[in-house]
């Protein structure tokens, strides 16, 4: 049985599609099925993986409004089969208004496919819209990562409220899978004094692998690729290598 992940957190730069592209590139070499859907307009989950988003026929806007097979969108890369998205999405929102179930049509869509793969990941856009909201009701479990910087934990209680009303009106299964340490410094006080914060606000969920600030991790997407191909060694990808393994063993 497929388990599938929101990657979420409606603020910006937290290391979002980062997280998304490198922990499925991680999961697949320890041998799982991963499929990627990114779900943001700005497609960079898409084209972390060297796929041209020009391209895109058919693009997650057009399995989600159109209602095109699921199965033509999905493109093989050597680390994961993704469905891309291009700036057409941007004007999913406000078609996806008058659709009925408009909450259930990610979750809809990837149902024939979902159970190919050991996990599918969701890349959500930082914002607490519709997009964000099909993606909750898709998932079974959401990650949520969190930089170690000040305001850190702003917005967070927004998000944990959403999760709230979603679990109890619309997707009784929804649970919170863990929150990752991103953009960590162990140089400095700030960032162990975020990271016990965010231990304090949630315990037992932090993973004690964190993702530290490294130059590679900020390479790799212009390359195309995950930073586990780009460069194997650098601290970026034994970081994701570590967090994939400890998620992969918490089932």
């Amino acid at each position: 049985m497929s388990t599938t992940i929101a990657i979420v957190n409606q603020k910006g730069g937290v290391g979002k599609t980062t997280t998304c592209v490198n922990l499925a590139a991680a999961l697949h070499d320890l041998g799982r099925r991963v499929l990627v859907c990114d779900f943001d307009p700005q497609g960079n989950a898409t084209s972390g993986f060297g796929v041209d988003k020009s391209t895109l026929s058919p693009s997650v806007y057009e399995v989600l409004v159109d209602g095109a097979p699921v199965e033509k969108a999905i493109v093989a890369t050597p680390w994961a089969d993704v469905i891309g998205a291009n700036k057409s999405l941007a004007g999913a929102t406000v078609e996806l208004i008058s659709m009925d179930h408009r909450e259930h049509l990610l979750r809809n869509a990837l149902a024939p496919v979902a159970d190919r793969y050991d996990y599918v990941l969701i890349d959500c856009p930082p914002s607490l819209e519709l997009l964000t909201l099909n993606a909750l009701c898709a998932a079974r479990r959401i990650l949520v990562p969190v930089q170690c910087e000040y305001y850190a934990l702003e917005g967070l209680s927004d998000l944990l409220t959403t999760l709230r009303i979603v679990k109890r009106k619309l997707n009784p299964e929804l649970d919170l899978m863990g929150v990752i340490l991103t953009m960590y410094d162990g140089r400095t006080n700030l960032s162990m004094q975020v990271a016990e914060e965010v231990k304090r606000h949630f315990p037992g969920k932090v993973y004690a692998s964190v993702i530290p600030r490294n130059v590679r991790l900020s390479e790799a997407p212009s390359h195309g690729k995950p930073v586990l191909s780009y460069d194997a060694w650098s601290r970026g990808a034994e970081a994701y290598r570590n967090l994939a393994a400890e998620l992969d063993a918490r089932g």
